[in-house]
């Protein structure tokens, strides 16, 4: 490949894990533009993970072997069989040197210095005739490496190839660094900076999609919606950081009974809202969720527990065709609770189906200015 080629593959490369929407999107886009400026068969990107002394492989590309999949869940390697890769870590790179590319091929004699013999022994086991290895740093650390290899009878790679390869992983280092600041930007787009769940607006989106499943598939789709109790207390009497570990602490209780049932997606709303959203478990098992949730909470030792109210698709409550009615529904679900403080959910739909006065509540007009929809669930008389 010629000099023009090989600019040509590294500006293809960048532009393709520009392009890219996700983090899997941005591995396999460096694994196969390294894969093709390199003239390889097959290429896998993998990061270090330290606290476990591994190298885990986030994707395999091109030519894979018998149980490589694409986006492997669990193929690692310890990195004592790699001793290169801390060779790298500590000797060279902590003493300002480059991490440079290497060669190394099914050929090479097993203890010859230059080569680990568990690359040689899987190059042979699958059929390959000869690889290189570069070592990716992002922000002055080791961050993983990229394996490009080639099949048997294969042109043999050379240090050109080499040192080629080095400067392709500066551009995969560059491309990973931006994906991981779009991935974060895009996390504290959704996310609530005090509890750490997820905020009203990623709440939205997931309940606008699930309605949607409703509507086609007739998916069960359940909104929890709960009101912190006592919180205007705390901060007027005993400080807004208290307040502040309050609304730490009920993320937490929240969090942990969302994860009673698979998916569920526990989120702070705004204020003292909270909410819970579930996306294919029955009703009963959603309530079951929010008996736990106002059971944890009673045992806090700030605030007054909290409000709870249900609406799921699963109980009587009509047809529900947009968000915004479920939303209602439990929201107003939430005001009777509140008001009768009462230490269960109150869920929609079951105390008279249609006729149950939060569902009437939820499908009335909106109020009049003056007339809240709190000053009319008061209006309500508690369950005997």
């Amino acid at each position: 490949m010629g000099e023009d080629d090989r600019l040509r593959a590294v500006v293809a490369l960048a532009q393709g894990m520009a392009a890219a929407q996700s983090p899997r999107e941005s591995w396999r886009a460096a694994a196969l533009g390294a894969c093709r400026a390199l003239s390889g068969s097959f290429a896998a990107l993998s990061v270090w993970e330290r606290e476990h002394g591994r190298l885990r492989v986030l994707v395999n590309v091109g030519e894979r072997a018998d149980g490589e999949a694409e986006f492997p869940e669990d193929e690692t390697y310890p990195v004592h069989q790699f001793p290169e890769i801390t060779e790298f870590l500590h000797e060279r790179w902590a003493g300002g040197g480059e991490p440079d590319a290497w060669v190394e091929t099914a050929s090479g004699p097993m203890d010859r210095a230059g080569y680990c013999h568990q690359r040689v022994a899987a190059l042979r086991r699958r059929g390959r005739g000869c690889c290189v290895v570069a070592p990716i740093v992002l922000h002055g650390r080791a961050w993983g490496e990229l394996y490009v290899a080639r099949p048997l009878g294969a042109p043999v790679f050379g240090p050109r190839d080499a040192d080629f390869a080095t400067v392709l992983v500066s551009v995969v280092a560059a491309g990973i660094a931006q994906t991981e600041r779009l991935e974060e930007a895009r996390r504290l787009a959704f996310t609530d900076a005090l509890t750490g769940l997820a905020n009203r607006r990623a709440v939205d989106i997931r309940l606008d999609q699930a309605v949607e499943r409703h509507r086609d598939e007739g998916v069960v789709v359940s909104l929890v919606v709960c009101d912190l109790n006592g919180l205007k207390r705390v901060n007027d009497t005993l400080g807004h950081a208290l307040g502040d570990r309050l609304l730490e602490r009920f993320g937490s209780v929240l969090s942990r009974c969302a994860a009673m049932l698979p998916g569920m997606l526990a989120a702070r709303l705004g204020g003292d809202e909270f909410c819970l959203l579930a996306v294919g478990p029955s009703a009963d098992e959603v309530v079951r969720v929010g008996d736990e949730v106002c059971s944890r909470a009673a045992e806090l030792d700030l605030g007054e527990g909290v409000a709870c109210g249900i609406a799921s698709t699963g109980d009587p409550i009509g047809e529900v065709r947009s968000a915004r009615r479920l939303f209602r529904l439990a929201d107003a679900a939430q005001y009777k609770a509140k008001f009768l403080r009462a230490e269960k959910p109150v869920v929609a739909g079951r105390d008279g189906g249609l006729d149950d006065p939060v569902v009437r509540l939820a499908d009335s007009p909106p109020p009049v200015a003056g007339d809240g929809e709190r000053r009319r669930i008061r209006g309500m008389e508690p369950d005997p």
